[in-house]
C-alpha cells in the first residue's frame, strides 16, 4: 500500500467511525464527547498550546536583531560648581540625543537564526500534535478503563448472587442429611472470597472513575460502548510505512535537525565582517544660562554615516562557537535516528498486541460459551449425585474468570488499536472527526507573532483555560441497575 493512499484511507475511515462533534455537551457518555471535552479542557493539552505560542515568539525575537533599532537620551544638569569663577559660564544644560542604527550585513547570522527559529515553530507544532495524541490515548484508555471496571463489578456481583443461592441450597440439603458438614463450609468459603473480590472490584472502578474525571475534566455517566476502530492497517509493514510520514514524534525530530543546521550556519557568521548605517542627533540647550556675549544658548548636530567591523581576532570564540553548534546538530541527527528506530519498534509492538488482544477476545469468547456449558452440565450431574458441591463451585468460578478475561480482552483489544493508531500519527483531533467545530490552530497565534514589530504588542495576561475538578464528587462503586 502506498504511503499517501494509507493515509486518506486511515484518515476518510476514522472520520467515518468517529463523526463529528456538533457542540461540547454537559455530560460526556461517549467516546466521542470525552474526546471533545478533553481537547477542550484538558490541562496538560492546554499548557502544551501556551507552550507552543512561547516557542512562536522565537521567530519576531530572532527578526528583530534585523531590523532599525532608535534610542533617546535626554539629560538635564545643573552646574552647582565649577572650576572658575567666570559668572557668565552657564548654570544649567538640557542635552538631548536620537541614535539609529540598521544592520545591512551580518554575514548570514540574522538569516540563518530566523530560519532555525522558524523550523524550531514547525518542531514544536509536531509536539503539540504529539501531546494532543497522548491525551487522547489516555482519554480512550481510561473510558475503556471505566466501562471494563463495571463490567467487573456486575459479573462479581452476579458471582455473589449465584454463591449466596447455592449456600442456601446447601444448607438446606445439609439438613435433610443430603449433604455434609464439608460441603456447606466449602460454599461458605466460596461466597466470603467472592464477597472480598466483589469489594475490591468496587475499589478498582472507584479508581478508573476518578482517572477518568484527572483526563476528562467530569465524571463519567453511563458510558455508551465506543465505535468500531476503522482505518487499521492490515499488517506491520504498512503501519510502518504511515507512521514514517506522520508520527509526529519523528517529524518534530527531523524539523530540530533542520534547525540545528542553521545554529551552525549562524555560528559561522560570528566571524564574518558585519556593515550597519547608522544616524545620531542631538540638541544641546543651556536654557538661556549662558551669559557670554554672543554665545549661542542651544545647539544641534546630526551625523550619518556607515560603520563596518572586521573581526581579526577574537581568542579562538568564533571557531568555538562554530564546533560547538555542529556538534549539537550532530547529536539531534543522531537523536533523529533513534526516535525513527522508536517509532519503528513502537509501531510493530502496538500491532502485535492489537493482533494478540484480538486472538484473546475471541478465544475468551470460545472459553465463556465453554464455560456456561459446563456449568450446566455440572450441575446436571450434581443432580443425579454424579458431581459434587465443590464441583459446581469450581465451574462457577471458571466461568466469572472466562468472563472476567473476555471484557478485558476487548478492552485491551481496543485500547491496543487505538495506540496503533496513535503510533502511526493517525489519532488526533481532525483524524478522529472531531473537526465538526473550531479546531485549534497554532498557525493563527504563529501568523500573529511573526509579524509583530512593536514593542508594546503584548497580550491579555494568562488566565486557565482548562476546567478544575475539585468541585466533582468522589466516586463509588455503584454501577447502573443498583
Amino acid at each position: 500500500m502506498a504511503k499517501s493512499s494509507g493515509y486518506q484511507i486511515a484518515r476518510q475511515a476514522l472520520i467515518a467511525g468517529m463523526v463529528a462533534m456538533a457542540a461540547t455537551p454537559v455530560l460526556a457518555d461517549d467516546l466521542r464527547e470525552a474526546l471533545v471535552m478533553a481537547y477542550n479542557t484538558n490541562p496538560t493539552l492546554q499548557g502544551a498550546r501556551a507552550q507552543q505560542r512561547a516557542v512562536d515568539e522565537g521567530v519576531p525575537i530572532a527578526r528583530s536583531a534585523g531590523l532599525p533599532s532608535v534610542s533617546g537620551t535626554a539629560t538635564y544638569s545643573e552646574f552647582v560648581e565649577g572650576s572658575t569663577d567666570n559668572p557668565l559660564a552657564p548654570q544649567r544644560n538640557l542635552d538631548a540625543t536620537v541614535n539609529l542604527g540598521m544592520p545591512i550585513y551580518a554575514g548570514g547570522g540574522i538569516r540563518n537564526s530566523i530560519q532555525a527559529a522558524k523550523t524550531r515553530v514547525a518542531a514544536g507544532q509536531a509536539d503539540l500534535r504529539a501531546v494532543e495524541t497522548g491525551v487522547f490515548s489516555q482519554v480512550v484508555a481510561s473510558y475503556m478503563d471505566v466501562i471494563l471496571a463495571e463490567a467487573v463489578v456486575k459479573l462479581n456481583r452476579a458471582n455473589v448472587q449465584r454463591l449466596n443461592v447455592n449456600l442456601q441450597a446447601t444448607r438446606d440439603r445439609f439438613e435433610i442429611g443430603d449433604l455434609t458438614r464439608t460441603d456447606v463450609a466449602q460454599s461458605e468459603s466460596r461466597l466470603a472470597l467472592a464477597q472480598g473480590q466483589t469489594r475490591s472490584a468496587e475499589a478498582n472502578l472507584i479508581a478508573a472513575r476518578e482517572r477518568y474525571i484527572q483526563v476528562v475534566g467530569k465524571a463519567p455517566q453511563n458510558l455508551a460502548t465506543p465505535p468500531a476502530l476503522l482505518g487499521l492497517p492490515a499488517n506491520a509493514d504498512d503501519a510502518v510505512a504511515i507512521a514514517l510520514d506522520s508520527n509526529p514524534d519523528l517529524i518534530a525530530a527531523r524539523q530540530r535537525s533542520k534547525a540545528a543546521g542553521y545554529d551552525t550556519a549562524a555560528a559561522n557568521a560570528r566571524r564574518l565582517p558585519q556593515v550597519g548605517v547608522f544616524a545620531s542627533s542631538g540638541y544641546n540647550d543651556f536654557l538661556g544660562s549662558n551669559q557670554i556675549p554672543g554665545a549661542v544658548q542651544s545647539t544641534t548636530d546630526t551625523t550619518v554615516g556607515v560603520r563596518a567591523t572586521v573581526p581579526l581576532y577574537q581568542g579562538g570564540l568564533p571557531s568555538a562557537q562554530k564546533r560547538q553548534a555542529q556538534a549539537r546538530e550532530g547529536a539531534t541527527l543522531e537523536q533523529e535516528i533513534g526516535v525513527e528506530r522508536a517509532v519503528i519498534a513502537s509501531v510493530r509492538a502496538a500491532f502485535a498486541q492489537w493482533q494478540a488482544a484480538q486472538s484473546l477476545t475471541l478465544s475468551s469468547q470460545t472459553a465463556v460459551a465453554a464455560a456456561e456449558l459446563s456449568l450446566e452440565g455440572v450441575r446436571a450431574e450434581n443432580t443425579v449425585g454424579n458431581r459434587t458441591i465443590l464441583d459446581i463451585l469450581n465451574a462457577e468460578n471458571e466461568l466469572l474468570n472466562a468472563q472476567v478475561q473476555l471484557v478485558t480482552a476487548k478492552r485491551n483489544a481496543y485500547v491496543a488499536g487505538f495506540n496503533l493508531l496513535a503510533a502511526m500519527g493517525k489519532a488526533e483531533a481532525r483524524d478522529l472527526g472531531l473537526d465538526g467545530g473550531t479546531l485549534y490552530d497554532p498557525d493563527v497565534n504563529y501568523r500573529r507573532a511573526r509579524g509583530s514589530i512593536f514593542d508594546w504588542n503584548d497580550n491579555p495576561d494568562p488566565k486557565p483555560v482548562s476546567t478544575r475538578t475539585v468541585d466533582t464528587r468522589a466516586q463509588d462503586g455503584s454501577v447502573t441497575g443498583d
